[in-house]
């Protein structure tokens, strides 16, 4: 089954007793038992849904995956991949990575005894010579929010596989339409289902998906023993949503295209950050690893930075200046002050988040508006 008819009807199943073609809401907590232990296969909400199931299942099987989780948000799913660590772990990560993952790391479980490493991955080198017998797990972002770097999956798989360490894929930028992690040997393909998966700025949720049988079930254990579970409802509006992903994310891509060219070329730009532009430092990378570039990217602005970069978010009109990505509508935001403020001022700009940087979530307007928006906030400047 080819990837446009697997978004719509990717293990999914017309409902068994009315014959329903969308999966309904199962807005219920619990579950009639015939006996003690005897049921049809749901028992408490927490545990498993419906909904919800028909949902992991489609997760799955966009991701060419066996098992799908989904979770109340990203950084929820993140939080039970942590919890496969314990105290004296080591985790090595990209240093140029969403603010939240970033604080949920550092804040929250360095303070139970898990050491976190923040590289560059544009060296493979840098990796194995972090690695030792404590490190239990590399946590990668591809393309990285949101300086649109790319990591070589394969090659950080074949490094993690000769010492048997975990290797999970953030793969929110890209989604399943343009790169498959778990093809190219990752053992965990985490979204923030709240972006392109969902897709209409309605929902708050995160995925996982896995192929090892054991490695879910520890999963799926964490999960419902935590509780970090989606409602039935939420799980409507992402499976709703996955269906028009592919043409989605074919306007996305098209869209970003004609964006990052014209403002490479804009005088009062200093620099784009785009896979899709030859001049990406890992473009032929991208472009062996994904099938299309993706609808976000970065730019920064010339002359008095944080200034100019705020007086352009603030006169968009089109562009909506707000947290969040990957809805049908294009969206604008400030990293620095905004989804990477929880990094300190001198960790950001290492990775070149300076104040001058502005991210672009292109949507799927008429991209000819999209331009004059941007042509017109420029322009103050």
């Amino acid at each position: 089954m080819k990837f446009n008819t697997k978004a719509i009807h990717g293990n999914q199943k017309h409902d068994p007793s009315t014959g329903a073609v969308m999966p309904p809401i199962y807005q219920t907590s619990t579950y009639a038992q015939k006996s003690p232990g005897q049921h049809k296969g749901f028992e408490y909400s927490r545990t498993g849904n419906p909904t919800r199931s028909a949902l992991e299942n489609a997760f799955a099987s966009l991701e060419n995956g066996k098992f799908g989780l989904a979770f109340g948000s990203g950084l929820a799913a993140i939080d039970a991949v942590m919890k496969l660590l314990k105290p004296g772990d080591e985790v090595i990560s990209t240093n140029d990575l969403y603010g939240g993952t970033y604080r949920l790391f550092t804040k929250i479980y360095e303070k139970f005894g898990i050491k976190f490493h923040f590289i560059g991955f544009r060296n493979t080198n840098t990796l194995s010579k972090l690695i030792n017998k404590k490190t239990k797990l590399i946590w990668i972002e591809t393309p990285t929010n949101p300086m649109l770097n790319i990591i070589d999956i394969e090659a950080v798989v074949k490094i993690a596989s000769q010492h048997k360490i975990l290797v999970a894929v953030d793969n929110t930028f890209a989604t399943p339409y343009l790169q498959l992690p778990l093809d190219m040997g990752a053992d965990i393909v985490m979204h923030s289902a709240t972006k392109y998966l969902g897709g209409h700025s309605d929902v708050v949720m995160g995925a996982l998906v896995v192929n090892d049988k054991d490695l879910s079930e520890k999963l799926y254990f964490i999960q419902n023993a935590s509780g970090a579970i989606c409602g039935p409802m939420d799980s409507f509006l992402v499976l709703r949503g996955l269906k028009t992903l592919h043409v989605r994310m074919q306007r996305h891509c098209e869209n970003a295209a004609i964006i990052a060219n014209y403002l490479e070329k804009h005088p009062k730009i200093e620099k784009v950050y785009w896979p899709g532009l030859k001049t990406h430092p890992n473009h032929k990378i991208a472009k062996k690893q994904m099938n299309d570039f993706g609808g976000m990217l970065s730019f920064s602005t010339k002359g008095n930075y944080k200034v100019d970069a705020m007086k352009v978010v603030e006169n968009l009109k089109i562009f909506t200046l707000a947290e969040s990505l990957g809805g049908v509508e294009s969206l604008c935001g400030h990293p620095a002050t905004m989804t990477h403020a929880s990094i300190p001022k001198e960790e950001r700009e290492k990775t070149g988040v300076t104040d001058s940087l502005i991210r672009l979530s292109v949507g799927i307007e008429d991209v000819s508006d999209l331009i004059d928006d941007l042509e017109q906030a420029l322009m103050i400047i």
